[in-house]
């Protein structure tokens, strides 16, 4: 990494700025926007409500609402018309409409408040302390280069850090690991729960209506970030969870390694918790993963095959999105397809070919070589870690003399065939991925086909009462 100039860094934070899920999301919520606009273009004129009117007392649900009638201009704004307490089977519509704008706002506000904040902290930090900024004078990067391209990285679950040795030049420097720390959950497996968070704080003082509908019909939206309430707390205590568990792991096996050497008991422990935590989808890391027990790689392997929106907990089946229930038909429609391409097969596939084509590194220099070290390499890059185990000179079993370690993955000393089958099969098994996103809950109980339908809406029936 330490050969890219400031420019070329600079550059790469701005692609890994808007290649992050969470700004393309903003950006697929601003089109659905745009698409309702010309949907009601179309239609020359639409229904429209406007919530929480001074004229009527407060309430706390989002039925009682005041409609309006809209009519959309040549450039595509809204022109609101009051109409009282007229009913009307377009307000779902328009209320879908208001809550999808203001999502678009509280992901945008949280978007550049998390990662400003984040910028601010590793500055101060540099700062205050010798160690940090020693360690970028000495390599020539800029503090303000080194903290806008490690947060806008850690956020968007990259890995990537403007030095050579990722963070394991910064083992020692505790508080700029916790400065990381939250910028990896938030930016990743937290994001859903803390954006449901961000929504009720700010329904708390504007926007009552619409966020009030965004909480109570997250699947309506369709916004697959936004989870039901169940769902979003399901998903903390899975997170927390897995950092404990992988976290008892590491310390009980690893504490007295080599890889900890010269890191005191605090170092320790905060080493060991940014490690763990990385290991579901960012992939920075302050110690050398060839180095760690075979057993902790293999959590990690299962840590970077999950999806960051698993939830090992019973979920109803009308907490779950609108996203979910079409894939399951899908699935339904194409079953010998899932059974034969499933995700873990494409994984397996390419694994086997990797295997065979780096069959004589495997026979010659099997500690580099070990089948183990081909699945992390797969698993990482499938999962978007990219946690590697790197080439070492010393673990050759036949030292060669013209060697030299170098700061690159495991891939990299991978032949030309072995390459290729590791691209080509990230996308198939990428496809594999997207279409089971959301595919992350272990029992789902069934509810009647009515009961998943919006109150009020068109379609919607209630149950008859039963005659006895």
């Amino acid at each position: 990494m330490e050969v890219f100039s400031n420019a070329q860094l600079i550059i790469m934070t701005f692609l890994m700025f808007i290649g992050g899920e969470i700004f393309t999301s903003m950006v697929g919520l601003h089109f659905k926007r745009s698409k309702i606009i010309t949907t009601w273009k179309t239609e020359g004129k639409v229904t429209s409500v406007e919530t929480e009117p001074k004229s009527l007392p407060p309430t706390d649900s989002v039925d009682h609402i005041r409609l309006t009638m809209v009519t959309v201009s040549d450039h595509g704004s809204p022109r609101f018309e009051s109409q009282n307490d007229v009913l009307s089977p377009y307000h779902n519509e328009i209320v879908n409409y208001n809550s999808i704008k203001f999502l678009g706002f509280v992901v945008l506000s949280y978007l550049l408040v998390i990662q400003i904040l984040g910028v601010a902290s590793v500055l101060v930090y540099i700062s205050l302390f010798s160690s940090a900024k020693d360690v970028l004078r000495n390599k020539g990067i800029k503090a303000l280069t080194f903290a806008v391209f490690t947060i806008v990285s850690s956020f968007a679950s990259c890995g990537f850090v403007p030095t050579n040795e990722n963070m394991m030049v910064f083992s020692k420097n505790s508080g700029l690991l916790w400065i990381l720390i939250p910028q990896i959950l938030l930016g990743n497996t937290l994001f859903p729960s803390c954006l449901r968070f961000s929504i009720w704080v700010l329904g708390k003082k504007i926007k009552k209506a619409e966020a009030k509908y965004l909480l109570k019909n997250a699947t309506e939206i369709g916004y697959i970030h936004l989870l039901p309430s169940l769902h979003s707390s399901l998903l903390v205590a899975t997170v927390l969870g897995f950092i404990l568990t992988g976290f008892i792991l590491f310390c009980s096996l690893e504490w007295n390694s080599t890889g900890l050497g010269g890191l005191n008991t605090y170092q320790k422990l905060v080493g060991i918790l940014f490690q763990t935590i990385n290991a579901r989808h960012t992939g920075e890391t302050i110690i050398d993963l060839s180095t760690i027990a075979p057993a902790i790689l293999v959590f990690f392997v299962v840590m970077m095959y999950l999806p960051p929106y698993t939830a090992f907990l019973p979920v109803k089946r009308d907490e779950q999105s609108p996203l979910e229930c079409e894939g399951k038909k899908r699935r339904r429609k194409r079953i010998a397809e899932n059974l034969v391409f499933s995700q873990l097969s494409y994984l397996v596939i390419f694994i086997i070919l990797i295997c065979i084509t780096e069959r004589k590194g495997i026979k010659e220099d099997s500690i580099n070589f070990s089948v183990l070290n081909i699945v992390i390499e797969v698993i990482s890059a499938y999962g978007n870690v990219g946690f590697t185990t790197g080439y070492s000179c010393e673990r050759q079993l036949r030292p060669e003399a013209n060697c030299k370690n170098k700061w690159y993955g495991f891939s990299g000393k991978w032949s030309d065939e072995g390459k290729i089958d590791g691209f080509v099969g990230q996308p198939s098994s990428w496809r594999a991925r997207a279409t089971s996103q959301t595919e992350t809950h272990f029992w789902q109980r069934a509810k009647p086909d009515w009961a998943h339908r919006p109150k009020g809406s068109v379609d919607h029936i209630e149950p008859k009462p039963s005659q006895s």
